[in-house]
């Protein structure tokens, strides 16, 4: 049995899955017709991370589909909205009554190189410097989550996703806000972190 770890709260199902070799993940049980054509060109290790995915699902909702409008993954039968992320051998899955994002996020020195694509300002003001490659991390991850919660494919993770200050030695209740001209929603975050991994939780 795979499951790694169980971040479940009152609002979400949200179940986090290692890769064990030993662990069957038959394509033909798990996969959607429907999904086909989308996964025959995947890589081996991606597949796999798809597949992980599925068994996830199965476990918690049998007989439930994951299809997609576009690249957005949305479950079948329209119950439950859906999160999904994967970093290998990770995976994980969030099912929830409201809109839910989940990201995974290894901690990664390269990061630094591309943090003038996704950071604000503001942003970098509370980033402690010693720990400067945890923190980029866990905002780059908020983003990505907050993203799957509220997302337009005009908006960019610098201009429109923001992170208000937070420290990494209580990482919860991390207030977070997505805004352009018309819309500033706001949304409470929180992290996880394990095995060199962040996971992020926005709902």
């Amino acid at each position: 049995m795979p499951l790694y770890r169980d971040f479940s709260d009152d609002q979400a199902t949200i179940l986090l899955w290692k890769y064990d070799e030993n662990e069957m993940l038959d394509p033909q049980e798990l996969l959607e017709k429907e999904n086909d054509d989308r996964i025959k060109d995947y890589h081996p290790t991606k597949l796999k991370e798809h597949l992980l995915v599925r068994k996830i699902l199965k476990s918690v909702l049998p007989g439930y589909k994951i299809l997609y409008n576009g690249r957005e993954p949305y479950l079948y039968p329209k119950d439950f909205e859906i999160s999904i992320t994967h970093s290998f051998p990770f995976a994980a899955l969030a099912i929830s009554k409201n809109k839910v994002g989940i990201d995974i996020e290894p901690f990664n020195p390269k990061i630094v190189r591309i943090k003038h694509k996704f950071l604000k300002e503001e942003e970098s003001d509370f980033i402690e410097k010693d720990k400067e490659v945890a923190y980029l991390t866990v905002i780059w991850s908020l983003k990505e989550s907050m993203y799957k919660v509220h997302h337009s494919n005009y908006w960019s993770l610098k201009k429109h996703y923001e992170v208000k200050p937070f420290s990494l030695d209580f990482p919860f209740n991390i207030m977070c806000r997505v805004h352009d001209d018309l819309v500033s929603d706001l949304y409470k975050a929180r992290v996880e972190f394990f095995d060199h991994y962040c996971f992020t939780i926005v709902d």
